[in-house]
């Protein structure tokens, strides 16, 4: 580590909203990796639903009896449901009160706070998805009390399916921070390429790109998200390559101006008088030089990448049920604000500025970091 790159960590480190940013970007990562393991609903894409159950409040608790499937699914690996969750080998039925009676378990099914309905389940049932002879009732009995009757606790409450909002909302975490990844790469990419090539070699190069730059900049970004998003296709993978190929201007700008100012020093003269090529003068010596603004406005829009997701996907043009997206989120449950449970679409949106004010505190503290005229 040089001394430049320690004084900027120091500088760093000292800019409280900056670590504070940095704190939250960090738990966001760790949350989103393991997402499907700190969820309560660990099934794929938090998307078991219990109907009965829709459009809790927080901390709603309920008993829920657990029926075995008749078919139940292979056994993943620890990898797999880290990745993609674990498919779902029973089915849960909330319920109020139960009785056993011989091989059977009587129970007063959940419908809503003043409603229950009355249902019979054989234990065989309950235990192996199918009706058969129980050879010990008692042992039956325990066994279901023990295993299949859970009293489960909605800390965010259920939206209108009575799916956990909690479990969503840390799943959700993948598609902002994946979508904030990608598209930063995409516009990275793009931007510096086009604004060291406009940079550098200037003339009509330079106004080729200027024009480009111009055209883009004219239309409306939502509307060029539109675009591109129907054109494509809507899904997960096409809103990364529309919010990366809307983002790329204000890179591409940004490395014009910088390459410009660093093209007629000194040391660029120099790799001229030493025969490099253009290639290794811009890759090798002077895009190294530019890293400070490349890392402010790669924050800035990783930010920007979070909210226009969260925009497309509430529009219905961005990730498609049911995926969990925190746009998606605010979109099913925004009646809920001027109903009963305003928190079904408040936590949501509360998470998207969260994620993005840390983002957009980073990028301020990266920016008088990596100041060279900044004190030490």
């Amino acid at each position: 580590m040089d001394a430049f790159t320690q004084q900027a960590w120091k500088r760093l480190r000292r800019n409280k909203g900056a670590v504070a940013g940095l704190a939250v970007i960090s738990m966001a990562l760790v949350i989103a990796v393991f997402a499907y393991v700190l969820a309560p609903d660990g099934t794929s894409f938090a998307n078991r639903m219990v109907l009965e159950i829709g459009g809790q409040r927080p901390g709603f608790s309920v008993h829920m009896l657990s029926l075995q499937q008749s078919h139940a699914p292979e056994k993943e690996g620890f990898f797999h449901r880290l990745i993609y969750g674990e498919t779902a080998a029973d089915v849960m039925v909330p319920v109020k009160s139960w009785r056993f009676s011989n091989d059977s378990i009587f129970v007063d099914k959940y419908v809503d706070e003043a409603t229950t309905a009355p249902e019979r389940y054989s234990l065989a049932e309950v235990l192996y998805g199918k009706d058969s002879t129980i050879a010990d009732p008692r042992a039956a009995q325990a066994l279901v009390e023990k295993e299949h009757l859970r009293r489960k606790t909605f800390r965010l409450g259920t939206d209108k399916f009575g799916r956990d909002i909690l479990s969503r909302l840390l799943v959700g975490t993948r598609v902002s921070l994946s979508v904030g990844c990608i598209a930063v790469l995409i516009s990275l990419t793009i931007g510096i390429l086009l604004g060291a090539i406009a940079g550098y070699f200037r003339g009509v190069a330079d106004e080729a790109v200027m024009w480009l730059i111009n055209v883009i900049w004219s239309m409306p970004t939502l509307l060029l998200v539109f675009a591109i998003t129907l054109a494509l296709g809507k899904g997960f993978w096409q809103v990364f390559i529309a919010v990366g190929l809307t983002m790329w201007v204000s890179v591409a700008r940004i490395i014009r101006g910088q390459v410009m100012g660093l093209r007629e020093l000194q040391f660029v003269e120099a790799t001229r008088a030493l025969g490099y090529g253009h290639a290794r003068t811009i890759v090798r010596h002077i895009l190294p030089n530019i890293l400070g603004p490349v890392m402010v406005v790669a924050a800035g829009n990783f930010a920007t990448a979070i909210v226009v997701e969260a925009g497309l996907s509430f529009l219905g043009v961005g990730v498609q049920p049911p995926q969990p997206s925190w746009g998606l989120m605010i979109k099913e449950n925004y009646n809920f604000i001027i109903t009963h449970n305003p928190l079904l679409a408040l936590a949501p949106g509360l998470a998207i500025m969260l994620l993005v004010l840390a983002f957009n505190l980073l990028g301020n503290g990266l920016r008088d970091a990596l100041d060279v005229r900044g004190k030490i």
